[in-house]
């Protein structure tokens, strides 16, 4: 009975976590369907709510939005976009902050979460997973004697939460896995394990 009540499990658990998330996921997509005016909405038209139709309308924006920003009449409207908000004090320092995290988190240039990194957290001996985001800058840099490098440091299993450190280059160390390895190893709370790879020194020392 034990046997048959942990493979039900087993099937179970990943599949309602899986309708769960996309549910949650589109119905907060959903809420793009407030933009449209109120004689448009699907109760209106239709006589009821249709479930994922606001997901369909926000991914329509993402893409035309990408489409006009592209081309260079859309270019020159982003410009001049950012360029009137630039002058709104309090907004200017908002969006200016989240156009440069979001530029470097989706954008293709980017440097964000692009190395797998091994440190010591939250004390000595105690090891973890984190992410190498760049390198301190601004006055933080002038307080740090030698080479330090930033880092971030996710919570499992919600790895959209963490903790930011900045610590000495010499206190970190690479690890030989991709960072969408590294981030199922976290989700998973380390039951879904990286496949084992050699230390490029170790190879290195065999080969020869």
């Amino acid at each position: 009975m034990r046997k048959y009540f942990v493979t039900g499990l087993l099937v179970l658990v990943p599949l309602v976590i899986t309708i769960w998330v996309l549910k949650t996921f589109i119905g907060v997509m959903d809420q793009s369907l407030l933009l449209l005016p109120s004689s448009w909405q699907p109760h209106v038209i239709f006589g009821h709510d249709i479930p994922g139709l606001g997901a369909i309308l926000t991914i329509a924006i993402i893409l035309t939005t990408g489409v006009v920003a592209t081309n260079f009449f859309g270019k020159q409207l982003i410009v001049l976009w950012e360029r009137m908000l630039s002058h709104v004090p309090f907004v200017k320092n908002i969006y200016s902050s989240v156009k440069q995290v979001s530029d470097t988190l989706f954008s293709d240039s980017g440097n964000a979460f692009r190395q797998a990194v091994l440190v010591q957290y939250p004390r000595q001996g105690s090891w973890t997973i984190a992410f190498v985001t760049g390198h301190p800058g601004g006055d933080v840099a002038n307080h740090l004697n030698g080479d330090y490098i930033s880092v971030y440091v996710p919570t499992t299993p919600n790895p959209t939460s963490g903790f930011f450190l900045m610590l000495p280059r010499a206190d970190v160390i690479d690890l030989e896995m991709s960072v969408d390895e590294a981030l199922k190893y976290i989700i998973s709370m380390g039951v879904v394990a990286p496949p084992d790879k050699t230390p490029k020194l170790l190879t290195q020392y065999q080969n020869n």
